[in-house]
């Protein structure tokens, strides 16, 4: 049986709106596997929304493979993998399970480190499996007395830990938190920080700083704009307005495809409301989603007209790259050749 449900009308809006946009070999920056053995409890502090884990369980390589052949089935896609940044996972076994799986698909992998980890036993890992490219960091993992509202990039990152980043050159993925977030200062004023004072990693910032309204962008993109090396990544974005205004800021050359699979396999379309992101889900599909602000069922036979969640994200690419007027060479430079150069892919 089919992983996904693919439908003519799914087909179709591949066909005449991505097939041509999307270069044959592209990289994915920002996907998650994990298998139900590696929870070892439940979930008692859980700090991001709830909506995501709707989509799926788990998420193995071989589902990952399988998600990309079905979606994508004239393209080669190479996955930079790591696990599932959840407090109630066992971290050491998910991250072994993906660096095998990194090893044996040859996919470059990131390491989700936990503040608490001392260097020396981080780096042991890296020497252990090469695979690793660098650090990815949760809010998830900030200590339990700070409020959610109130996490700091600090907070689930040590200096010391930026500091072996640095000096090894390692990539360091961030999921920024705060309400606010690209909007709040104490955001921006540290993504400053950390690429003026350790030069030497690559500082990804997922999700465009999770601006996913424009309201979310607030004077973020204006503070970081001298920064000459820091990269966005635009994974479950859909904001078209946003991309845009990275894009003119940062150039193609520091503008990264993301999928955060298994997340974005999700059937789903995305408005913005008084500044508020609202998923729009075919109803019934992902249970009861009246409590969830970020979610809204519509009625069939409407939702028949809403496909996957990546193909929206693409589709925004393409729609902001059209109207800055890209070249297919910066369409390639974002969707592989930036991505393969910071991760190392040949």
């Amino acid at each position: 049986m089919a992983l996904l449900d693919v439908k003519p009308y799914d087909k179709q809006f591949y066909e005449e709106k991505l097939k041509n946009f999307l270069p044959d070999t592209f990289i994915d920056c920002h996907t998650h596997i994990w298998i139900p053995e590696h929870y070892y409890c439940e979930d008692t502090l859980q700090r991001s929304q709830n909506w995501p884990s709707l989509v799926a369980k788990s998420n193995p390589i071989e589902d990952l493979n399988e998600t990309n052949a079905e979606l994508f089935p004239d393209k080669k896609v190479i996955s930079v993998l790591y696990g599932q940044p959840s407090v109630n996972i066992d971290l050491a076994v998910n991250n072994e399970y993906t660096a095998k799986a990194a090893e044996d698909n040859n996919f470059p992998a990131l390491y989700i480190s936990h503040p608490s980890e001392s260097c020396e036993h981080i780096l042991e890992q890296f020497k252990k499996h090469p695979c690793f490219k660098g650090l990815k960091i949760y809010l998830e993992f900030a200590p339990s007395y700070i409020p959610t509202s109130e996490i700091r990039i600090y907070d689930f990152i040590t200096q010391e830990q930026l500091k072996l980043a640095n000096d090894n050159g390692w990539v360091v993925q961030i999921h920024i938190s705060r309400p606010k977030r690209l909007a709040d200062p104490v955001n921006y004023v540290q993504l400053h920080e950390i690429e003026t004072n350790y030069p030497d990693l690559q500082l990804i910032i997922a999700h465009l700083g999770r601006a996913y309204a424009k309201e979310d962008i607030g004077e973020g993109i204006k503070y970081l704009s001298d920064l000459k090396k820091c990269v966005w990544d635009f994974t479950a974005n859909t904001n078209e307005d946003v991309m845009a205004e990275v894009l003119k800021v940062f150039g193609p050359e520091r503008f990264i495809y993301g999928t955060d699979f298994p997340i974005f396999r999700m059937k789903a379309r995305r408005v913005v409301e008084n500044g508020v992101y609202i998923n729009e889900v075919p109803a019934g599909l992902y249970g009861d989603n009246s409590g969830d602000p970020h979610m809204r069922d519509i009625p069939y036979p409407e939702a028949d007209k809403i496909t996957f969640f990546i193909y929206e994200e693409i589709d925004s690419c393409r729609r902001a790259c059209e109207k800055l007027g890209l070249s297919k060479n910066d369409v390639n430079n974002i969707f592989y050749a930036n991505s393969a150069r910071i991760f190392g892919v040949n």
